[in-house]
């Protein structure tokens, strides 16, 4: 088993580290692959950049947890996505070539022009805070995953995790992080593949599956057991809310990145394909390993949910294949965690810094900080996997999407309205979790949807455009 996970790790890191006999040297090449980057590429590492630690671990805890009911989760999730894909990701590389910026901030203060380097630097402020806390979850999830199927202690995965990390990011910047995002997306599915098919099969078929989860109390239910109205009100907003969760993708810097660095606009439609046919695919069987993973583990009510993954793969496979399960357990944090690191030096080097940094051996410097300080986070977190996720998501949605979706539209917000509606949005979002409203419905619906009418309002009546006021 170790051995596998090692063997599947120096694979990583040797794709990760021949992506520098491409590299330019430049500070385009470093953070956006000099625009170069083929479909197929960018919609694997888009992919498994979004499906992190969160999904193998999180995701697949929370099933363990909820039973069938969680199925709206993934349907909200997937379809909130698709339907901000419509208008926003070919806009947004269009953007990006347009305005010549190397990061998501740069191009979305900048999208009509230069409005100010006021909104730019709180874009890349609020990316920094959010995205290192997102980082030190994705280390975290890999060391649980290490924890439970190595007995190593829970430090040992994140070190290892950031240290493969700086290695790629380090040599090869992006193109690295992208490289190994596509082999790593490979990794997972199959990985996943191999324990489904696994469980049904140690079950005895999918009947006999489907009688042991119906005969737990409740597990079999379409409808969560906690909802802000009952009935089907309650569940059609349980819905929504998720699918605002899964609209909020285009609110990550980290993930779209990747659909700024496609080589033409027009090859958008093919890597929304692969995004697709790999997100539906990998969601549906993390879905099913959750809820079979409940047959084989028992629910003591002390037992970590977040660690059902590891802990069935124990169970049911030999060494050879659980290290599989293992490499794709850290590949899916490794795939985030890179993209995160590189979003938040982006940020620092060419956002919040006075003056634009172009010299490539400080923005490797400052890669290698990033990744440091998430490395000390995941070390002293007491917060689960999900949570930290779905704060991190939910507050750079709350902040960004509304401005992304409005300049998609053609909307020209100033500065000014543009910094209000990112406050206003954000607050909205944090206040309804620390009303512990979470629960219920998730913090970045109220967010997105009040980011959203201070722009209409401020757009439509108050004329706060790039055309009659300057910021």
């Amino acid at each position: 088993m170790t051995l596998s996970f090692i063997g599947f790790l120096l694979i990583f890191a040797l794709i990760g580290l021949s992506s520098a006999l491409k590299s330019k040297g430049n500070k385009s090449d470093y953070y956006l692959a000099s625009e170069s980057v083929s479909p197929w590429l960018v919609g694997l590492s888009a992919v498994a950049t979004n499906n992190s630690g969160y999904m193998f671990i999180g995701v697949i805890g929370y099933t363990y947890v909820t039973g069938l009911a969680s199925i709206w989760l993934m349907t909200g999730w997937i379809l909130g996505d698709f339907l901000a894909s419509l208008y926003v990701h070919k806009k947004l590389k269009e953007a990006t070539t347009e305005t010549g910026e190397v990061s998501f901030a740069g191009v979305l203060s900048n999208w009509h022009g230069k409005s100010g380097k006021g909104l730019q630097r709180i874009i890349g402020l609020i990316s920094l805070a959010f995205l290192i806390t997102y980082a030190a979850a994705q280390l975290l999830a890999g060391s649980k995953a290490l924890h439970v199927l190595l007995d190593w202690p829970l430090w040992y995965g994140a070190v290892i995790g950031a240290v493969l990390v700086c290695m790629y990011c380090y040599f090869g910047g992006i193109r690295a992080s992208i490289w190994t995002d596509a082999a790593q997306s490979i990794v997972m599915i199959v990985a996943m593949s191999v324990l489904l098919f696994s469980a049904i099969g140690h079950l005895g078929g999918l009947n006999q599956a489907y009688q042991g989860l119906s005969a737990i109390d409740g597990f079999m239910d379409w409808t969560p057991e906690k909802l802000l109205l009952p009935g089907v009100f309650g569940l059609g907003l349980f819905i929504v809310s998720w699918l605002f969760a899964g609209l909020s993708v285009i609110g990550q810097p980290h993930v779209m990145v990747r659909f700024m660095t496609l080589n033409n606009a027009n090859n958008m439609f093919k890597a929304k394909l692969w995004y697709y046919l790999w997100f539906t695919s990998f969601y549906c069987m993390a879905t099913a390993v959750g809820m079979l993973s409940r047959l084989f583990i028992a629910d003591t009510g002390s037992f970590d949910a977040e660690l059902a993954l590891p802990t069935l793969a124990q169970q049911l496979l030999p060494e050879v294949f659980v290290g599989l399960i293992l490499a794709g357990i850290f590949a899916a944090t490794m795939s985030t965690t890179d993209s995160l690191v590189l979003s938040c030096s982006s940020a620092v080097t060419h956002d919040i810094a006075p003056k634009k940094i172009e010299k490539t051996w400080v923005l490797k410097a400052t890669t290698m900080l990033v990744t440091f300080i998430a490395l000390l986070l995941a070390l002293t977190s007491k917060q689960s996997v999900f949570n930290m996720v779905i704060m991190a998501w939910s507050g750079l949605a709350s902040a960004f999407a509304p401005l992304l979706i409005a300049q998609s539209l053609g909307g020209k917000p100033n500065q000014a309205l543009s910094i209000t509606a990112i406050f206003v949005g954000f607050s909205v979002a944090l206040i309804w979790r620390m009303a512990g409203l979470t629960e219920f419905i998730y913090e970045g619906l109220p967010g997105i949807l009040v980011g959203l009418f201070i722009l209409y309002i401020g757009i439509r009546y108050f004329k706060f455009t790039l055309n009659t006021q300057q910021g």
